[in-house]
């Protein structure tokens, strides 16, 4: 197949075209019915097809012939840690733990959470929940208490699965306490919560309650993979809404599945008995479709990597991986690898080691700046793809296709539409835009197999969310334009959500937070641009008349409070006291208009903006903005 056929024939007819795909998947029975439109303009796909997310990753792999090959490869830098499972090993763990999580009442259809750092059972926590049809919801390992307990009580779990603690190069964080905080705060209860212990930090385990991994473990009965409808639900993967409330997208088991064959095979050009090494954590959607369910439901082997890009121990850590493991294609953040040029600009450390399995990088997550790319390719003499994808769609919606000989790049561009995303861009009245026209960018409907078709628990917040906006088309909230090619240029976000090192976060949530304190009158937080992390929130405050705070130590309370509550990886650090803020007639305050301050571009001041003398007052306090490295 060719790129331009295979995404022509995927908007012509998506019905036949990813029926096509779906044989490539070993149902239990194949769907018949490849497409159907609900009245709310969501879709089903696969809608009477029948199989096992968990039987696709392993068991079908071992029929296959593939029982001795490597199917994961922990290697764990911060502990000095190196295992590898074959798909023999890592089906009879993930098995025996299916079968506890049976022994503990979990049935098909209940909620599980795993709060877990990046080791192999947190892998296995994931695939023994598919394999009974329990519905997982993997939490970033190190999440604030309040940030978990909102989790819990949205999702409603039977169990939770964590361990005792997770590592950083510098320090040990206990995970135990942030989950006996978490359920000190959440209104739902889980029965019981099963414990990880670690050797950097056991835990106490609360009596009646928890109960040790290990020993749990060791005395459970494997059990076999049960059939699933394509529609049940595989997970729940939470992300940042703007009204602090995160939501939870759904991801079907049918659709992931035939989503993600397609990606590994025609988007990264993985083959069965390649090693892949998606970088990321299992609490981010990537986690989710390149490092556990599309490598291994491809008979690839994963690699799981315990560590950072730098510090673990220094900037060369990537490629000794890629040496020892004879990794074939790799996927990160653009932001680990500025971190990486930040260390080793010269890229000394990188020529220490032998890159030829390597056949391309791709990166995603944020925006891939034009020196950070050239950098890349030139010190690595590897190709270097951007590409462009959200935690509601689950896999990319624009990207090379390296395996439909679709790999043409433009600088700038994270690439054209992967086959089945119908990528347009119209303006605020819903009107289409031609080339080079910058609007917002939507996804006409139907959304590919793979795609959330609804919110855990509240659908309405979905349409609402998704398909209210422009309606025939999906909203996806970032802003952008097509040259005449139909390359996508993605130009950022047209909400408050910001991008942190690949995190997204509400700004809206750390305004709170911010407003909360006591000599807060008003507040903006934005994001503005960093050269690691892509962006950074920075807060600008008004104090209320008559408070006498130094700004040091008003920063140090909001610094806190934000910690505290959102985490250190929203990496607030930035406070500014401002006499006023700019506002619109209406009193709407210009969050555009300051970001374009903050990192110093043109702008026009709005006409419908009250006071422009406040604008001069706001560049006089940031002209000498620093930069958080």
């Amino acid at each position: 197949m060719t790129y331009q056929h295979s995404y022509a024939r995927s908007i012509a007819d998506p019905a036949a075209f990813w029926a096509e795909q779906a044989d490539h998947l070993a149902w239990y029975r194949k769907p018949l019915q490849t497409l159907a439109e609900n009245a709310d303009g969501t879709h089903q796909w696969f809608a009477d097809g029948r199989l096992n997310s968990c039987y696709l990753a392993l068991d079908h792999q071992i029929e296959q012939g593939r029982g001795e090959q490597t199917a994961l490869i922990y290697d764990s830098p911060v502990t000095g840690s190196q295992q590898q499972f074959s798909y023999n090993q890592l089906c009879d763990e993930v098995a025996r733990l299916a079968g506890l999580l049976r022994e503990l009442g979990v049935k098909k259809g209940d909620g599980v959470i795993i709060y877990m750092p990046m080791v192999p059972q947190a892998a296995m926590a994931m695939l023994a929940c598919a394999r009974i049809g329990a519905v997982h919801s993997v939490v970033f390992g190190g999440f604030a208490a309040n940030e978990l307990a909102l989790r819990i009580d949205d999702a409603r779990p039977t169990l939770l699965l964590t361990a005792s603690c997770g590592l950083e190069f510098d320090r040990v964080i206990e995970y135990k306490p942030l989950v006996d905080r978490a359920l000190q705060l959440a209104k739902h209860q889980p029965r019981q919560v099963l414990v990880l212990q670690r050797p950097q930090a056991r835990a106490a385990l609360v009596e009646g309650r928890d109960l040790d991994w290990l020993e749990a473990v060791a005395t459970a009965s494997p059990v076999a993979p049960v059939e699933l409808a394509a529609a049940d639900p595989l997970y729940i993967m939470y992300t940042s809404g703007t009204t602090g409330k995160p939501k939870g997208i759904v991801r079907e088991n049918g659709g992931n599945a035939v989503a993600l064959s397609f990606a590994m095979r025609h988007i990264y050009g993985m083959q069965a008995g390649d090693v892949w090494w998606g970088i990321s954590d299992v609490g981010w959607v990537v986690g989710h479709s390149l490092i556990v369910y599309g490598p291994l439901m491809n008979g690839c082997t994963t690699v799981f990597y315990e560590g950072k890009p730098i510090r673990t121990p220094d900037a060369g850590a990537y490629w000794r991986v890629v040496e020892q493991y004879r990794v074939n294609g790799l996927f990160c953040a653009p932001t680990a690898m500025r971190a990486i040029r930040k260390e080793d600009p010269d890229g000394e450390l990188l020529r220490r080691y032998d890159l030829s399995s390597l056949r391309q990088l791709f990166l995603a997550g944020e925006k891939l700046d034009s020196s950070t790319h050239q950098w890349l390719e030139t010190t690595s003499g590897k190709t270097v793809h951007d590409h462009w994808w959200q935690t509601e769609t689950g896999w990319p919606v624009t990207a090379p296709c390296v395996g439909l000989d679709g790999s043409a790049a433009r600088p700038g561009s994270s690439n054209r539409a992967v086959p089945g995303y119908h990528v347009r861009v119209l303006d605020d009245d819903g009107h289409l835009l031609g080339a080079n026209q910058q609007g917002s960018i939507v996804i006409a409907l139907p959304l590919p197999p793979g795609c959330s078709q609804t919110l855990w628990g509240d659908h309405q917040r979905y349409l609402d969310a998704y398909l209210k906006t422009y309606p025939g088309y999906y909203h996806t909230g970032d802003g952008g334009y097509l040259d005449e090619d139909g390359f996508v240029y993605i130009m950022g976000r047209t909400d408050d959500v910001i991008n942190v090192s690949g995190h997204r976060l509400s700004t809206g949530e750390m305004e709170d937070l911010v407003a909360r304190h006591p000599a807060v009158a008003e507040c903006a937080v934005i994001g503005v641009h960093d050269e690691i992390k892509g962006q950074v929130p920075l807060a600008l405050v008004v104090l209320k008349d008559g408070q006498d705070i130094a700004q040091a130590q008003l920063q140090s309370e909001l610094v806190a409070s934000v910690r505290e509550q959102i985490g250190a990886l929203a990496c607030f650090n930035q406070v500014r006291v401002v006499k006023r803020l700019p506002k619109t007639r209406s009193g709407k305050i210009l969050r555009a208009v300051l970001r374009k301050i903050a990192d110093q571009q043109p702008y026009t001041p709005p006409s419908t903006l009250d006071d422009p003398a406040v604008l001069v007052e706001i560049e006089a306090v940031l002209a000498s903005l620093a930069r958080v490295g």
